[in-house]
């Protein structure tokens, strides 16, 4: 009787003749359980604008003590009601460690549920609001998320400093664009050094900078990478309100040097990304040649071991962190495409489960080290969209130096052609969500880190195939 007291609440007080107190309890605790049940089944996306709302978050944490209180009351009073009496001091033992348990089993989870809900709903406060951006698109709204687009595309960039620092040069910054409808992914790779970045004709920095972001001075402080540090020092306040006016003047810069809209930004700190990668519990790619760990070509300072060739190797943190930026007897579009290989591994890694038992932890390395302007009620959407990813193809274009593309003098109109091929869908596209094909733009695939002769420079390529192990090339 206690058990089934402890499932539906009162029924303990009902058999042991507590009429009036049995229907007091039994009644709303069937209504409670009635309408947990319809919340979540009717929309799921109902759970999921629950998870993104910080103040709902606080008052289910609250309930869910407030509950556990109350139930825990429930069940003990039970077993004291409908004990047997008198009783063996064995059957009051075995019956008081049976109602411990009980209460013990159930608390367990619900302290974990209302620890998470507190925990989610300060990392929503922290990244996801208060965020005002001056190139945010217009007309979004939590029913049309996308504002009738078939694309949304994000921009991942990655800096040494602290998020909210002052003088961040990003030297990681890849484009991914996302359709809406199926999670078919491709990733635009920049290289840090690319000069002349353009504006959209519309913007006031086109005024300034008609021929392309460039100047007078120290020729560092004009490639791709120094827009998000030197326009808020060149020109602070001319985009309008904005929290974070380097990334909106680079998302402008992107969007104009390669024609496409530039919806949202993602930043984080790459000193800061193995904390991301060591709460997964670390990732999974393939080595085909050994990738230096520390070492300074220029100084000649050698490496202090190297990560070794081999396939699935299991990365933690820092590992991982080396293989995405090791740059010793190595360039830049090596260094872009291993990045673009360790978001297609994390994106292998993010399975729900293997989230929800190291999310503590994610959460509290994410409130650190990024910073977005994606607003809080589109992360539900954003959400859905990265469930598709997951059974979508990936596939990537890395701009690296070549007779087509020279990142000195940018061929803009060729930049621009070459993102309008990727991005164009294959004629046998399937519609229906979850579904995917191969790109049809596909090239032959190259090796990580290893330019490829035959890849003709800015065409689409698979990631699997890209990311594979080809020792071979080693």
């Amino acid at each position: 009787m206690t058990l089934l007291s402890a499932l539906l609440p009162g029924t303990g007080f009902l058999w042991s003749g507590r009429k009036s107190l049995g229907f007091l309890v039994l009644p709303p605790a069937l209504t409670v359980i009635a309408l947990a049940a319809w919340y979540a089944v009717r929309d799921p996306r109902a759970v999921l604008d629950l998870a993104f709302d910080p103040t709902r978050l606080q008052v289910a944490a609250v309930a869910l003590g407030a509950g556990l209180v109350i139930w825990a009351l429930i069940v003990l009073t039970t077993y004291f009601m409908v004990r047997p009496l008198p009783s063996r001091a064995i059957h009051t033992f075995v019956g008081t460690a049976f109602v411990g348990l009980l209460c013990a089993a159930v608390a367990a989870p619900v302290v974990v549920g209302a620890r998470y809900a507190m925990v989610q709903a300060d990392l929503v406060q922290t990244v996801f609001q208060d965020n005002t951006s001056a190139t945010a698109p217009k007309n979004v709204t939590v029913k049309d998320p996308w504002a009738g687009r078939d694309r949304v595309n994000v921009l991942l960039l990655g800096g040494d400093g602290g998020v909210h620092r002052e003088g961040v040069r990003t030297d990681t910054m890849i484009l991914l664009s996302l359709d809406t409808r199926t999670g078919r992914t491709i990733m635009f790779s920049l290289p840090r050094n690319m000069m002349n970045a353009q504006f959209p004709a519309d913007s006031p920095l086109h005024d300034l900078y008609p021929s392309g972001f460039g100047g007078y001075g120290d020729a560092g402080n004009w490639m791709l990478n120094a827009v998000y540090r030197m326009v808020p020092i060149l020109h602070p306040g001319i985009l309008g309100t904005s929290d974070n006016e380097g990334a909106d003047a680079l998302k402008l810069a992107i969007q104009g040097s390669l024609g496409v809209p530039v919806d949202y930004y993602v930043l984080v700190n790459l000193r800061g990304f193995r904390q991301i990668v060591d709460a997964m519990g670390g990732v999974t790619v393939n080595i085909s040649s050994p990738i230096p760990v520390g070492g300074n070509t220029d100084l000649g300072i050698l490496p202090d071991r190297y990560l070794q060739p081999g396939p699935d190797q299991r990365l933690d943190g820092m590992d991982a962190l080396w293989y995405s930026r090791g740059r010793y007897g190595s360039d830049d579009y090596q260094r872009m495409e291993r990045q673009r290989c360790m978001i297609d591994a994390i994106i292998d890694e993010a399975k729900p489960l293997n989230l929800l038992r190291r999310y503590q932890g994610l959460a509290e390395a994410g409130k650190k080290i990024i910073r977005t302007d994606i607003p809080s009620k589109l992360l539900p959407a954003f959400v859905d969209l990265a469930m598709e990813i997951k059974d979508a193809s990936v596939t990537s274009v890395v701009f690296r130096s070549s007779e087509a593309f020279f990142p000195g003098d940018p061929d803009f109109a060729w930049m621009r052609q070459k993102v309008r091929a990727a991005l164009k869908p294959p004629p046998d596209r399937p519609r229906d969500r979850g579904e995917s094909r191969p790109s049809a733009t596909a090239s032959p695939t190259p090796t990580p880190g290893v330019p490829s002769e035959e890849a003709d420079p800015g065409t689409a390529v698979e990631a699997k195939d890209t990311c594979g192990y080809h020792p071979e090339t080693s």
